[in-house]
């Protein structure tokens, strides 16, 4: 019968520690010599070595566990002793593999500290073998001691505490360098594990451990931007949409890589960040982008995301808002003031935060009480619960009574008054604030009836109010001379029987009457006859929920409207508030998301065309702010909606092509990518199938959106980007050529696609030829119905317009088959009849003779346009600017415009009586409809050819119904057509005076462009290297497009006072070239709008309706567009703004110089190349600094040196220090694009240059803190590419793909060790090796695995002995003869003679990339894979 392994084991080891009855007897006294002592160790590890070898490997373990038992179970200490030996010799003959007996050692149940010569022993022998562990073994085992002396109580005997120290002995051990028995950062995971920021060590550690944090201190500062805590974003610029400002939702601190002793600050929570994003009008979008918080998780049962953080902020900012009304003498709506938008913006955030339940309402309400007690801050408690109100009037129906009573202890606290408090003037707006808290008693006493037939009684202080609104609510005739509808809609909103009449009055004030009808523009086009809106005023002293009621009315009212097929048009006042009622973001489900998704395709499925082209209008002309994805899904509704047979008339056609032309050249650079990566598995459906231009268009955004992005910066191809499939499918749609002048301004990715899919062109000869031919049939043929169907018909050539030319040309007279086979062609087709003519036209003027002939031509061309209406200007203009025409013919197509335009006063007397006559700031006019009429009067707009049936003989009736028109008219049509016409004209230098001479006469219309500093901004940028030498036309394209607004914002607004002084009005002999002065206070203005400075550098506005969000996007903006019309080259401009810091300036003071940092950092990654890439120039510059080059120039630590924020409060700072904050400033605001040229950087231009080690160090510190930003933002991007793609088609695209996170940091990996290798060959001493190899432990382990692997060997076995004994876990290498190495002084005899450690394969797959990995361990992104610092096993690999 076969033994068992526990029968066996005993047998050997008991034979060897039994003991004769005499040494019982004489216990302590006998001892066995030597050589008995060596014989019977012998003779048990003899023994043992041949059972041993019996045994399978699975039981090895246990087999060695039991060994461990057994040994511990001894009561004599000498038997233990004797065990001990029998262990250490079984490991150092290689009997025992080492690891499994330190792990079978450390885990034992029976090792306790209160057995000291157990303890003792135990690390003793570990001391002795561990050196044979493999360095995962060394982990294992680190984090196994350390947690054992964690069980060591703090208050022990002084006696046994030599015997408690061997473990520390053991962790000294693991934790010398010079022993390297594993990486040095795998052990300062494991203890900044068990002790995290701000917790002391156990005392049994002594100081060794926190030594060994101390000495990864310099690489944490490596991976830290330097001044991080005080760098701002712009909210809703391009930089705020990275990773750079996500905080942990739970601390608010910086999500850090890797478990490295960072600074102190970097692990504060970063309040100062949130509260100042929080307090920026829109920036809700950008919060719940830093916090991680997804509204889409509000319908998912029992899954909310109460942030107690953002609470917090949020009440701080009342509390904040509370402090600024004390201090501001005068609260007055009507001005504007900073408090009146801080309370505005206030209520916004608040309603968006609670509703999605970030934040918890009573939770609000009871920590404003407790941070307002005792402060005596009551002037703006009306305003602070005119907010309360927001939420409590639209929520109570649908919560308890409970959640909003904590109100009513706030009331106690700010409203002490005895007294009633008196009714103030309803006559002003602010009225509705000091009714807010009857209003919610109201509100609060109807919901306890309601619900329990409780009664709150009113405060006696309210009394007054309360009888005032009462007394009110009686009267049945309430007219809008003041705020009582107002206050009677706050108050009763929640009661349906009182609410009905004051919502009745605002209802019936613009909705009209059917008796009263007026006249819209064009013909027997009728609508009710309200055409006075509800004023702002009014819609902002009414509550949330009041305007939800308004505009649910409004919206049921138009699909009301829109079933019946009504043939009255919507009262001009009820569009108009509708408009101006989308503009509050508190209501967006049933405003704006609401006119997308319910309105608009109600009113579609009823065919009712007119409202639809009213819901068009309105969202070209008076909608502002609107969210990217719902203008591209208006956009893939526009062009759904362009294939229905019924849009296929003048009018409808051309609104909807108009709306979506200015949808497309309003996306934002920044919108672009996000938005049209979500249609990449049908791009289709954002793309228009016949529409030629829209198409050109889009690219041409797409062209300016990557440039200003700098999206394909280091790339020349487009594959396996967003965009190939989008381009692809455009170019099936409407295959097209772009000139050369045109494609040369594209991306060098875009301008390789249009060349490598170029669409062989039709020679123009040709096209006159086949006109000939088609007008000779024209004059052949007879009958009419024949010609009608030959020339309307679906197939035939596009030549109609150039046949109706030619009639005109020859006889004059367009006869009345003419206007028949116009009328047979449809809107549709005639855009391709359009562009045939466009071409026809450029063919025909540049083989005119001129003179006479030439005139003849324009006149004709004029009269189709004003005379005949058989086309639109603005189709034309655009039609021929999107022609593809090279050299003199693209000359004479840029004429025909000039002329078209100029050469008569049909158009200029439009332009100049619109801009005379008309003001853009809509929202506050009550008579836009009155000069919309007279305008409409004087200039009618005729869309169905009426001028061909007007001179027929006789005349014929035009019976078309028009469509109503509420806002447009030819001049706001053309203005996005304007904007391309003035990129066409900047593309080609031979046109540049005739560009000036159309700002001069057309440039009064940017007074109506909705985005004029964007639109300066985007072209300034994109144009940048075709304007450079051409100063002059720059500074007039910005002079035209400023001065058209200086009678509409007030002074100070845009362009510096400097600017407008000097800069605007030079002359080209005497070019201004500004001081560092102008930088400064240029920068400055920037630095004090970020800071909230009151009075701010810039005047107040409502943000609701100015063209950028909030007042740093304004500021960043005006200051970028300024800095470009200088007519300084960019190189110079972007040196100046560098030298704001780097000099020595008395305008900016040092206490503040992060911040001026910042805005520097903001700027100048705003600007083209040009303007940033100078920041490498300065980086080479100090490179090759003697502080840096030479070895012996530093006498102090380079890791203080480089310590910037310390060093500057001390100082003690130096150039390189500066520099370096600096280049993190900027690098921390640059896009993606633009910090994918440091790869390149760092091995062309800085590699040369590193030889000495404060150069490598420096360089270290420029790149470490980006490495994170690489990995997760390139490889974002590829994986929006690949979302529609099959998991093999990814892991090839992934693998291919050159330009994506892993690839970077490949780069900058390998270019870290190239460096690593001249240094080394360079300097005869290194003084710093643990750092430098530390960071690359972390680069390893964090960013690139083992992908790197294969280039990096080469290196390390290159490099000096103590320098590969660090580096050789990098490459799995074994360990070097320890002679090699630096000795290890601590290092018994034993650990000579101990096996090596054995390198273990690591073999697993890579593992998936996602968000959490950063938490979870390492994740290997260029192929291989990655042993993790953690031994939490979190990869297979580990």
């Amino acid at each position: 019968m076969a033994l068992t392994m526990e029968t066996q084991l005993q047998s050997i080891f008991e034979d060897v520690v039994k003991t004769e009855m005499v040494e019982e007897a004489f216990a302590g006294m006998c001892m066995d010599s030597p050589e008995d002592e060596r014989t019977k160790l012998d003779s048990c590890l003899g023994a043992f070595r041949q059972y041993w070898g019996t045994l399978p490997q699975e039981s090895h373990e246990q087999c060695v566990q039991w060994i461990v038992r057994f040994t511990h179970g001894q009561h004599s200490p000498k038997r233990i002793s004797f065990l001990y030996d029998c262990l250490a010799m079984a490991v150092e003959t290689n009997v025992l593999p080492p690891r499994m007996v330190c792990t079978a050692l450390i885990s034992s149940d029976n090792l306790e500290w209160e057995r000291t010569q157990l303890w003792a022993l135990t690390f003793g022998l570990i001391r002795k073998i561990i050196g044979g562990v493999d360095y995962k073994g060394v982990r294992d085992l680190l984090k196994a001691v350390l947690d054992k002396i964690q069980t060591v109580p703090i208050t022990v005997s002084s006696a046994i505490v030599r015997q408690l120290l061997t473990a520390r002995e053991v962790v000294e051990y693991i934790l010398d360098r010079n022993a390297c028995l594993l990486p040095a950062y795998f052990a300062i995971t494991e203890i900044r594990k068990l002790y995290p920021e701000g917790q002391l060590s156990h005392w049994l550690l002594g100081s060794c451990v926190s030594d060994f944090v101390d000495s990864f201190r310099p690489t944490a500062r490596i991976n830290s931007i330097c001044g991080r805590c005080s760098l701002l974003p712009v909210v809703n610029n391009s930089g705020a949409i990275c990773n750079s400002w996500k905080l942990d939702p739970s601390t608010l601190r910086f999500p850090l890589k890797g478990m490295l002793p960072f600074d102190k600050d970097l692990f504060e929570p970063q309040t100062g960040l949130l509260r100042y994003v929080l307090e920026q009008p829109y920036s809700r979008e950008m919060v719940c982008n830093m916090l991680g918080l997804s509204k889409q998780t509000l319908n998912i049962a029992q899954q909310k995301q109460r942030c107690p953080v953002l609470e917090e902020q949020l009440v701080d900012l009342v509390v904040y808002a509370m402090e600024r009304s004390e201090t501001e003498e005068h609260f007055d709506a009507d001005a504007g003031g900073t408090s009146q938008l801080l309370w505005q913006h206030l209520s916004s955030q608040l309603i968006f935060f609670v509703l999605f339940q970030f934040a918890s309402f009573p939770h609000m309400v009871l920590s404003l009480h407790q941070k307002l007690a005792g402060r005596g801050l009551i002037k703006g408690r009306d305003h602070l619960m005119w907010v309360l109100l927001q939420f409590i009037s639209g929520s109570i129906q649908k919560n308890a009574l409970g959640d909003f009573l904590p109100v009513m202890k706030l009331f106690d606290l700010l409203y002490p008054e005895k007294e009633c408090i008196p009714v103030p003037d309803i006559n002003k707006p602010q009225s509705t604030h000091a009714f807010a808290m009857t209003c919610i008693w109201i509100h609060l006493n109807r919901k306890a009836q309601g619900d329990s037939n409780l009664q709150i009684p009113i405060p006696h202080s309210l009394k007054l109010h309360h009888e005032f609104l009462q007394q009110s609510l009686r009267n049945k005739s309430l007219g809008m001379s003041d705020y009582k509808i107002a206050l009677l809609c706050n108050a009763y909103s929640t009661n349906s029987d009182c609410f009905s009449v004051p919502m009745g009055a605002l209802v019936e004030t613009i909705y009209g009457t059917q008796s009263m009808r007026i006249n819209l523009p064009g013909t027997n086009c009728m609508a009710l006859g309200s055409f006075t809106p509800l004023p702002m005023n009014l819609l902002d002293s009414v509550t949330v929920h009041a305007k939800m009621s308004l505009i649910h009315s409004i919206a049921t009212r138009v699909i009301k409207l829109a079933h019946a097929k009504s043939s009255l048009a919507l009262a001009p006042a009820l569009v108009e508030t509708y408009s101006r009622l989308l503009v509050y973001m508190e209501i967006e489900s049933l405003g704006i998301k609401g006119f997308i998704s319910q309105l608009l395709p109600n009113v579609f499925k009823s065919h009712a065309w007119g409202i639809l082209h009213t819901l068009l209008e309105m969202f070209s002309y008076r909608m502002h702010h609107i969210q990217p994805h719902y203008r591209v899904q208006l956009l893939s509704h526009l062009h759904s909606l362009a294939a229905v047979p019924q849009t296929n008339q003048n009018q409808l056609h051309l609104c909807v092509e108009s709306t979506a032309l200015r949808l497309i050249t309003a996306l934002g650079s920044s919108e672009v990518q996000p938005q049209f990566t979500r249609f990449l598995s049908d791009p289709k459906t954002v793309l228009s199938v016949e529409s030629e231009e829209l198409n050109r268009a889009l690219i041409l955004t797409l062209a300016r959106a990557t440039h200003v992005t700098d999206f394909f910066t280091g790339s020349d191809s487009i594959h396996g980007t967003w965009c190939k499939d989008i381009l692809q499918t455009i170019m099936n749609f409407t295959p097209h050529n772009w000139a050369a002048h045109t494609l040369s301004c594209f991306p060098a990715p875009l301008q390789a696609f249009f060349k490598q899919n170029n669409v062989p062109q039709e020679p123009r000869f040709n096209l006159k030829k086949n006109v000939e031919e088609e007008y000779r049939k024209w004059k052949s043929m007879t009958n009419e119905e024949d010609i009608i169907t030959h020339f309307s018909m679906q197939g035939s050539p596009p030549f109609f317009l150039c046949l109706l030319w030619k009639m005109l040309l020859e006889t004059d007279h367009i006869n009345q088959i003419g206007y028949n086979v116009l009328e047979r062609i449809g809107a549709r087709a005639l855009v391709a009849h359009m562009r045939t003519f466009a071409d026809f036209l450029v063919y025909e003027f540049s083989t005119s003779p001129g003179g006479p002939q030439l005139n003849k031509c324009i006149e004709i061309l004029n009269d189709m346009v004003w005379k005949y209406n058989i086309v639109t200007l603005d189709r034309v203009i655009l039609c021929l600017a999107m022609r593809s025409h090279e050299r003199n013919e693209a000359q004479v197509c840029y004429f025909i415009i000039q002329l078209l335009l100029l050469k008569s006063d049909d158009f200029r007397n439009r332009v100049n009586d619109f801009v005379k006559e008309n003001a853009p700031e809509h929202w506050l006019q009550s008579d836009w409809h009155n000069k919309h009429m007279s305008y409409h009067k004087k200039y009618p707009e005729k869309l169905y050819f009426e001028g061909v049936a007007e001179q027929l003989n006789p005349p014929m009736p035009v019976q078309h119904q028009y469509m109503p028109i509420y806002f447009g008219n030819v001049c706001l049509r053309f203005l996005p057509v304007f904007d391309i016409v003035i990129h066409r004209f900047l593309e080609l230098i031979p046109v540049s005076k005739s560009l000036e001479t159309l700002l001069d006469h057309l440039g009064g219309l940017y007074k109506f462009h909705d985005r004029p500093v964007t639109y300066l901004y985007n072209t300034l940028h994109y144009y940048e290297r075709h304007l450079r030498d051409r100063t002059s036309l720059k500074r007039k394209l910005v002079h035209a497009i400023m001065l058209s607004l200086k009678d509409n914002r007030t002074p100070g607004w845009c362009l510096s006072e400097t600017y407008l002084k000097f800069g605007m009005n030079q002359r080209d002999d005497n070019v201004w070239t500004p001081d560092d002065t102008y930088y400064c206070k240029l920068i400055g203005r920037l630095v004090d709008t970020m800071a909230g400075k009151s009075p701010g550098p810039f005047p107040n506005c409502d943000w609701r309706f100015n063209e950028f969000p909030n007042p740093a996007a304004h500021a960043l903006h005006v200051t970028c567009v300024e800095l470009m019309a200088l007519a300084v080259p960019g190189k110079d401009v972007g040196n100046a703004l560098l030298n704001v810091v780097l000099k020595s300036q008395p305008l900016v003071p040092r206490e503040n110089i992060t911040a001026w940092m910042n805005a520097i950092g903001l700027v100048i990654t705003a600007l083209p190349e040009p303007y940033w890439i100078v920041l490498h120039d300065r980086i080479v510059t100090v490179m090759s600094s003697p502080a840096l080059a030479s070895e012996t120039a530093w006498s102090r630590d380079p890791f203080a040196l480089l310590d910037f924020t310390a060093c500057h409060q001390s100082y003690s700072e130096i150039g390189c220090s500066y520099v370096l904050a600096l280049a993190h400033a900027v690098w921390h605001h640059s896009s993606i694009g633009q910090l994918s040229l440091i790869p390149k950087f760092l091995s062309e231009t800085l590699k040369p240059v590193v030889q000495t080690e404060f150069q490598l160090l420096y360089v270290y510190h420029l790149v470490g803190p980006f490495l994170q930003r690489f990995q997760q933002e390139r490889t974002r991007c590829m994986l929006e590419v690949c979302l529609p793609l099959t998991l093999l088609a990814f892991v090839l695209l992934f693998a291919k793909h050159k330009h994506n996170g892993g690839e970077c940091v490949f780069q900058i990996g390998v270019a870290f060790y190239e460096m690593l290798q001249v240094v080394d060959q360079h300097c005869q001493h290194l003084n710093y090796m643990d750092p430098i190899c530390d960071f690359l432990y972390h680069i390893k382990y964090m960013y690139t695995g083992d992908s790197v692997k294969e280039q990096v060997e080469k290196i390390i076995v290159t490099l000096r002995p103590a320098m590969k004994l660090r580096l050789r876990f990098v490459t799995h290498s074994s360990k070097t003869d320890p002679s090699s190495s630096a000795p290890a002084s601590s290092a018994p005899p034993a650990a000579a003679v101990s096996a090596p450690a054995v390198p273990v394969a690591v073999n697993s797959a890579p593992q998936p990339l996602s968000s959490s990995s950063s938490s979870m361990g390492p994740v290997a992104v260029g192929g291989g894979s990655t042993a993790s610092p953690s031994s939490q096993h979190a990869h297979p690999s580990m």
